[in-house]
């Protein structure tokens, strides 16, 4: 079994990566008003750079879950990194330096953002693989509780520090020094396994996979029914990144500054509430087996849903921002919960299983992002959240479905 110290580098790096790419992620939405500026593009082609992103990101969850499994996520992880550094160096770069601004720039950025989408995807179905790989399956659901609170502290925190290092050094040199730290995350990935982490913990489920045998995770029924739940969590999350700081600013009456603030405030409530979350996960699942699970994702679920309903029906302004706050907060509670599921049904496939399951729950986010404006001109902000709220419960519904006890299953929790 490996060591404690091993165990938590282990999951610091991988938190690291999950903080990390969130900043890499979020970092062009920041600076994009400058960026259309200089090179001479409108919101419509900065809205198709910013999907270039989505598509990379959405189509290689499955394959990077794959070369995890075959290959083991310490090279892996190492090459996705790697990716990271160069696109974002280049987000920098090429437009407006290399590549003439306008419809050069366009190009350049729509391919250079896809490849970043590319090496993204890796993050959570290779941390889903170490995490099985080299942790007891007692602990995966706290273990994988500090990635989302990386991704909390990513999303709270990427727009002012950001926009603190354009106000003083340009748009440029924010992707320049976010590369860099990309950079040097992956150098320490490399370092810390070499030297750290070696061995895997979980025998069979660290082997491995066998050639084409991915297709079996591919086809299972539970997986699938564990992903159409994951879809509708991840169309509630999104609706709420896309969208809550047009709500606040609409509907609400707060400020462009206030709403800026208070959006990043439902992420800071997720930061204690979520590794709280895992651990109870982790406890439930010892002594109830998938039950636990369970448990942790649908109540997370169906108060998700309850206080967005709340929120979206008080009429005081700070009540509603509490009750959507705690919304966002119980939200992201389930995510330990999937992710600790997926690695128990997917077994020595962890890491595909898990990019199966992290795929699904980005086309949640496609549909998502399209779908709500749609509602909200057509029948109004109420209910388009209200929809969510109802995506939610579905979500928590499904958890029923999903039998543990799969034949892709190398872990196999008790009922």
């Amino acid at each position: 079994m490996a060591s404690g110290s091993s165990g938590r580098t282990l999951v610091i790096l991988l938190s690291a990566f999950s903080l990390v790419g969130y900043v890499l992620r979020m970092n062009i939405s920041v600076a994009s008003p400058y960026m259309m500026a200089e090179l001479h593009l409108d919101k419509i082609q900065m809205g198709q750079v910013f999907s270039a992103f989505m598509l990379g990101y959405a189509l290689f969850q499955v394959p990077w879950g794959v070369f995890g499994d075959r290959i083991g996520p310490g090279f892996t992880l190492a090459v996705a990194g790697s990716i990271w550094a160069v696109t974002t160096m280049l987000t920098g770069l090429a437009p407006g330096v290399l590549v003439p601004a306008g419809t050069a720039s366009l190009i350049a950025l729509m391919g250079i953002r896809f490849l970043l989408g590319v090496g993204q995807a890796a993050a959570y179905p290779l941390a889903s693989r170490a995490v099985a790989s080299w942790l007891p399956s007692s602990r995966r659901a706290l273990s994988f509780s500090a990635l989302i609170v990386g991704m909390a502290i990513g999303s709270a925190f990427t727009p002012p520090l950001v926009s603190w290092v354009m106000v003083h050094a340009g748009w440029r040199t924010s992707f320049y020094l976010t590369a860099l730290i990309a950079l040097a995350l992956t150098v320490w990935w490399v370092a810390a396994f070499r030297s750290t982490v070696k061995r895997p913990v979980n025998g069979g489920a660290s082997t491995p996979a066998r050639r084409g045998s991915w297709l079996t995770v591919l086809k299972d029924r539970d997986v699938a029914l564990m992903s159409l739940s994951y879809f509708f969590d991840s169309y509630v999350l999104f609706a709420f990144v896309f969208w809550l700081y047009i709500y606040l600013t609409e509907q609400r009456g707060f400020t462009i500054m206030q709403s800026g603030f208070y959006t990043a405030l439902p992420f800071a409530v997720a930061i204690p509430l979520v590794p709280m979350a895992g651990y109870l996960c982790d406890h439930l699942a010892a002594r109830y087996g998938a039950w636990g699970r369970r448990a942790i994702g649908m109540t997370g679920l169906g108060l998700s849903a309850m206080f967005l309903v709340v929120g979206i029906n008080v009429a005081s302004p700070a009540q509603a921002l509490a009750g959507l706050s705690l919304a966002v907060g119980f939200l992201l509670c389930t995510e330990p919960a999937y992710w600790s599921m997926s690695m128990d049904l997917g077994g020595a496939y962890a890491g595909t299983a898990g990019g199966i399951m992290n795929m699904a729950g980005n086309l949640g986010g496609v549909v998502s992002t399209a779908l709500v404006p749609i509602l909200v001109s057509h029948f109004g902000w109420p209910f388009a959240f209200f929809s969510a709220a109802g995506c939610a419960l579905v979500g928590a519904g499904l958890w029923m479905t999903v039998d543990v006890r799969s034949p892709t299953s190398a872990v196999g929790l008790p009922q």
